[in-house]
């Protein structure tokens, strides 16, 4: 029995590790590239036809979205290049000055036809072409070879549907909320104690750190957005990257004002060394605020993962319950910091601070408050998307009219009225 759950788990680690995203691109990369170079030995007068698979291997890219519009640019590029090659070659040879005057008038003109991250490629394909004898022939087989790599990449994300990455961005997005976990409890734990003000300046160093952690899980969430993208696997692929992103805003507001709170430790730390930093009431009762707080995050990461979590529903619940009850905490805490206050008032801009802090992370979690956050993004995307397509939106709009106007006409059970 020990041998099959050992044989299942090296089962779902070689699935997992053979879906990492570096993985994925080497495969899919290295097997365009073969299939453009056999393809373009029979079509290209070329003896060796490089640039089809190098410029399949610039193309294909692990989402369909990303290929798309990096082949577009990838063949924009190398066909600009070819042209300004042919118009120098018909007005001056190979030499210094006109080699810089082919690489300087590509780079400007890579420019103005936006090719983005392949200007460098219009000045190496003019180069390319200006170097060899047979001008006309190089030119015509370099245009091809191109478009063979450009096809083949396309065509390996169209044909083989590329994988949705959100169930990663989701693993990185509740990575990202127990790591803020941890930092929670260690800073209710300094709460209830008497740390030394080098102890509670650590706790502010990782709380800075939370940032990398920040940006690591953003690029995750990028890759995962352009997988949604005009991808033929996904069904309301703006939804899910709304959900996603406004719940990774929700995490970074969480880990400034993290931040913060650390901050106001280490201060108190500072003031009061070497005694606790609240009385022990008041202490006890901030660090149980932390941990309630802390359990909501993890759940409200959850949440935010929904569509790749079979427990959505009672992490909806679940999170209720907990703001619930830290709200409920955090209004005992008040009560007790006031009385403290008005025994002792020098650390009262702390004390209200901590207060601050607390209600705004209970806030930016609010079930309601996301509820809001959702429809306006939505809106706002479906209102940039009628700006940028006009023309498409209200092409889409009379088709769906029809299938309204058929569901109208039919009762509850699906007949005519």
């Amino acid at each position: 029995m020990q041998e099959v759950r050992e044989w299942s788990a090296q089962v779902r680690e070689f699935v997992k590790r053979h879906r990492d995203p570096e993985i994925v691109q080497m495969l899919r990369s290295t097997a365009a590239a073969t299939v453009s170079y056999v393809i373009a030995l029979r079509l290209s007068p070329e003896a060796a036809p490089l640039t089809a698979p190098l410029t399949a291997l610039l193309v294909v890219q692990v989402t369909l979205y990303s290929t798309l519009t990096t082949g577009f640019r990838r063949v924009n590029s190398v066909v600009t290049g070819v042209v300004v090659a042919i118009l120098f070659s018909l007005l001056v040879g190979l030499t210094w000055w006109s080699l810089g005057l082919v690489i300087l008038a590509s780079l400007f003109v890579g420019r103005l036809v936006r090719v983005h991250e392949f200007v460098p490629e219009v000045a190496i394909s003019a180069m390319l072409v200006l170097g060899v004898t047979s001008v006309g022939d190089m030119a015509w087989a370099r245009i091809l070879e191109t478009l063979i790599g450009a096809v083949v990449g396309l065509s390996f994300n169209l044909l083989l549907a590329p994988p949705v990455w959100v169930e990663e961005a989701g693993e990185s997005i509740e990575g990202l909320a127990r790591r803020v976990r941890q930092l929670m409890l260690r800073l209710g734990e300094q709460a209830s104690g008497q740390p030394a003000h080098h102890e509670a300046a650590a706790r502010l160093h990782e709380a800075r750190r939370l940032d990398h952690d920040i940006s690591e899980v953003d690029a995750d969430l990028r890759q995962a957005e352009d997988s949604l993208r005009l991808n033929p696997r996904v069904r309301e692929g703006l939804l899910h990257r709304v959900v996603l992103r406004t719940g990774l805003d929700t995490l970074e507001i969480c880990t400034v004002v993290l931040r913060v709170l650390a901050r106001t430790f280490t201060d108190l730390a500072k003031e009061r060394e070497p005694g606790p930093l609240f009385p022990p009431a008041a202490g006890a009762l901030v660090e149980q605020l932390l941990s309630e707080i802390s359990d909501a995050v993890v759940s409200f990461a959850v949440l935010v993962t929904a569509s790749v979590s079979e427990s959505a529903e009672s992490a909806e619940e679940r999170l209720t319950a907990e703001l619930r009850q830290a709200a409920t905490t955090r209004d005992r805490l008040a009560r007790l910091l006031l009385e403290t206050v008005r025994a002792d008032a020098r650390q009262w801009q702390l004390y209200g601070a901590l207060l601050t802090e607390t209600d705004r992370i209970l806030d930016e979690m609010n079930t309601e408050h996301r509820s809001q956050r959702l429809m306006e993004e939505l809106d706002r995307h479906t209102r940039e998307q009628r700006e940028r397509m006009p023309r498409i939106t209200r092409t889409r709009d009379r088709l769906r009219v029809p299938g309204r106007l058929r569901r109208n006409r039919r009762g509850p059970a699906g007949r005519s009225r």
